[in-house]
């Protein structure tokens, strides 16, 4: 079974993976990492957003040995050490931008990338920065409101 090392939320992780291993299955079942959530396995849903090397992707597109030598981060891995949270998940807690929960990590990861790579200066602009993220609970008004809150809270 072939090695790969990888940083996972800011720590080195070296791993024997089957080649077939997409990297949402490595996180949740190698790395118990659940907060990544699977939702279609055909990167329609957007629940299993992570961050690779800064950048959002939908992980279960994507092979574990596609991230060898790369920086993972997932939902778990962008609280503050002490706890405190993320601007982006802070702002969803404080507009409503979640109820199920389901979605929520893949959502806040899409929006941490489209705050910081993206220009999301109208609720147009972000709702067209968050196409690929699916919700089914909150009709995604206050997504919206999260995000445009965030993108103030990050500058």
């Amino acid at each position: 079974m072939p090695t790969i090392s990888l940083t996972v939320n800011g720590r080195a992780v070296t791993r024997d993976v089957e080649p077939q291993t997409t990297l949402v299955q490595f996180l949740r079942e190698t790395l118990q990492l659940t907060g990544t959530h699977v939702g279609c396995d055909t990167a329609q849903c957007g629940a299993c957003t992570v961050h690779l090397d800064g950048e959002a992707v939908k992980s279960c597109n994507l092979l574990a040995h596609q991230a060898a030598g790369r920086a993972v981060t997932t939902i778990e891995g962008i609280a503050a050490a002490d706890g405190t949270l993320h601007p982006m998940q802070q702002a969803f807690n404080d507009c409503h931008g979640l109820q199920c929960g389901f979605c929520t990590p893949g959502m806040v990861m899409s929006a941490i990338d489209l705050v910081q790579h993206h220009d999301c200066s109208s609720d147009e602009k972000i709702r067209e920065g968050l196409e690929g993220n699916l919700c089914r609970c909150t009709g995604y008004q206050n997504i919206v409101k999260a995000v445009a809150q965030a993108a103030k809270a990050m500058g």
